[in-house]
């Protein structure tokens, strides 16, 4: 383990120890892919709020974690995936999941043409086009790039096959480069600016801290 994820490792060990700047560097480099992935499931509107959810139960359990900063990342994306599905539901609404998701299984990526295009998307291009996808594909896009899990954890926040993670991601990738097209693009593709250190974009607002929680 080396950079980005060792750093945020230790800043994970020393939270659970109860350090407030810790967990605020926690914060800072996870709540923005978070707050990327509540986008694609209630919108922009409802966003913040459901992160904010979320960021309170990682909070109060963070001392029961058990694991690297990879498996936070997944944990953290479990926990706000459920508060979006409780926010789903009081509101008494549905996201709009595109397709069968059962026909995903038995069908395989092309693992290097999505690999081609996760590195072209997460180093420069747009959020607003995910959210044209149907709901399985932006969820699998958005947790493999955005928030940047490996197939088996991505399932496993999704309660999915790897396999159908994998697929939804290659078939939500190849839509998205349809969409993306040359670097001549349209201008109508929204003129977004690109993607700064995986986070979508998101402005980082002030990090809480665990009393704040």
């Amino acid at each position: 383990m080396q950079g980005e994820d060792a750093e945020l490792t230790a800043a994970i060990l020393a939270a659970q120890g109860g350090d407030e700047s810790a967990f605020r560097a926690v914060y800072r480099a996870v709540h923005p892919r978070l707050l990327g992935y509540t986008r694609t499931l209630v919108g922009e509107a409802d966003a913040e709020d459901v992160a904010s959810e979320a960021w309170l139960q990682i909070a109060r359990d963070i001392e029961r974690f058990n694991g690297d900063a990879d498996r936070f990342r997944g944990w953290a994306a479990t926990i706000a995936r459920n508060r979006a599905l409780d926010h789903i539901r009081m509101r008494g609404r549905r996201p709009a999941v595109g397709g069968d998701e059962t026909e995903l299984t038995g069908r395989p990526a092309d693992s290097d043409t999505a690999g081609e295009a996760m590195e072209s998307l997460a180093t420069g291009r747009t959020m607003a086009l995910i959210a044209q996808l149907p709901q399985d594909q932006a969820e699998a896009v958005v947790l493999r790039v955005v928030v940047g899990l490996d197939a088996k954890s991505a399932a496993e926040t999704l309660g999915k096959r790897p396999g159908a993670v994998r697929t939804a991601a290659h078939r939500g990738l190849k839509r998205l480069a349809e969409l993306l097209g040359t670097e001549n693009a349209p201008a109508d593709l929204g003129g977004v600016p690109p993607q700064r250190n995986r986070s979508c974009g998101v402005t980082q607002s002030g990090a809480p801290t665990q009393k704040d929680m």
